[in-house]
Order: structure tokens, then C-alpha cells, then sequence
């Protein structure tokens, strides 16, 4: 059962939208790399621009959480917890963006070999991510569920971590991949791992709020 009302129910409900926002942005991000893998170029160029279209969305529902806040949902002295969060839970969203933006704007050769654990270092970024979602709704009705969550996204951007320092260690012994594509890739994976650093921050302010909450 959730633990406010009023104005506050309405605040969760803004969180709500806003999760699912960037869970969209991310959804066309793996649409994208699968597309760029694929070799089909004209397709990942259009669900680069549905990232960033996404992307603005999300930053729009982003400023009018902060907008509900300062109109006068939560105590003073708990409102700026949930900017922060919706800040940080944005910033997926931008992690995303970046990482797509400079795929296609370098275009590094596809290496084929590879292809599998790109995407799965993009499954992985995503899942600590859709971890991230569930922490988040578990503040308004199970605070020690939340803080469980937050654990879980902590290991799964431990794991997601490992992925990353795999692929980009089979990256450069490659002897197919140029030195340019190399350390273009290299930015690329270092990129869509943000995606699962910027979520395990995001899970840290839950655990913050989670913990203040339970006193």
C-alpha cells in the first residue's frame, strides 16, 4: 500500500512516466546497436533519431517532476532527494543518447566476430537498468524491498562491468579491427557500460532515501 497521497501520489505517478520514458530511449538504443550490427545503416540513423526524440521526452517529464516538487509536494527537506533522482535517473537516458550519437556519427567497421557480446553488453546495461525501475517503485510501498533492489543493481553493474573489460580486451588483441575502429569501439562500449553506471547511481540515491525513510 503506498505510504503518501495527495500531491505526492502525483509525484509517483510523474516517476512512473518519466521510468518508463527513459526505458523507451533505451529500448530504440538496443534497436539501434542491433541494426548497426546488422549492417543496415539506414535503419540504425533512424532509431538514432528516435533516441534522441525519446530522450527529450524523457527530460521534459524530468523538469516537471522538479516543477511538482517545488510547487509543494514532499517537506522541504525531502524534495531535494527526488530531484536529484529524477536528475540521475535522467542521465541514463544521456548515456544512451551519447553512446548513440557516436556510433553513427564514426561509423567503426562491424566487427563481425563480435557481434553477440556487444549486444550482450548492451542486455546487460539495459538490466541493470529495469533493476533500477523496480527500486525506484519499491520506495512508495516497501522501503527494505528497495534497499534489496539497490543491491541487485549494484551486482548487475558489477556484471555488466565484466562484460565491457571482456569485449573491449577481445577488441584491441583483434587483428581484423584498425586502430581507428579499435578505439572508436572502445568509446562506444565505454559509452553504453555508462548506462549501467549512471542506473547504479541512481539505485545509490534510492538507498539514501530508502534508509532516511525507514529512520
Amino acid at each position: 500500500m503506498p505510504i503518501f497521497g495527495g500531491k505526492e501520489s502525483n509525484v509517483f505517478d510523474a516517476i512512473e512516466e518519466h521510468l518508463k520514458a527513459v526505458e523507451g530511449v533505451l529500448e530504440a538504443f538496443r534497436e539501434l546497436v542491433a541494426a548497426y550490427l546488422e549492417e543496415d545503416f539506414e535503419r540504425a540513423k533512424s532509431f538514432e533519431e528516435r533516441v534522441s526524440e525519446l530522450e527529450s521526452e524523457a527530460d521534459k517529464l524530468r523538469r516537471s517532476i522538479e516543477t511538482m516538487l517545488y510547487e509543494g509536494a514532499f517537506l522541504p527537506a525531502n524534495r531535494g532527494d527526488y530531484v536529484h533522482l529524477s536528475e540521475q535517473v535522467d542521465q541514463v537516458a544521456d548515456a544512451a543518447e551519447s553512446a548513440a550519437h557516436t556510433l553513427i556519427l564514426a561509423r567503426p567497421r562491424v566487427p563481425i566476430e563480435l557481434k553477440g557480446e556487444i549486444m550482450r553488453l548492451v542486455d546487460s546495461a539495459i538490466g541493470t537498468y529495469e533493476l533500477l525501475i523496480d527500486a525506484v517503485r519499491a520506495l512508495n510501498s516497501n522501503v527494505d524491498k528497495a534497499i534489496e533492489l539497490t543491491k541487485a543493481v549494484e551486482d548487475a553493474e558489477e556484471s555488466a562491468d565484466r562484460v565491457e573489460y571482456t569485449v573491449k580486451g577481445k577488441v584491441f588483441e583483434s587483428e581484423t579491427i584498425s586502430t581507428y575502429a579499435k578505439l572508436i569501439w572502445n568509446q562506444i562500449l565505454t559509452k553504453i557500460g555508462d548506462i549501467a553506471d549512471r542506473a547504479e547511481d541512481a539505485s545509490d540515491q534510492v538507498m539514501l532515501m530508502a534508509i532516511k525513510r525507514r529512520g
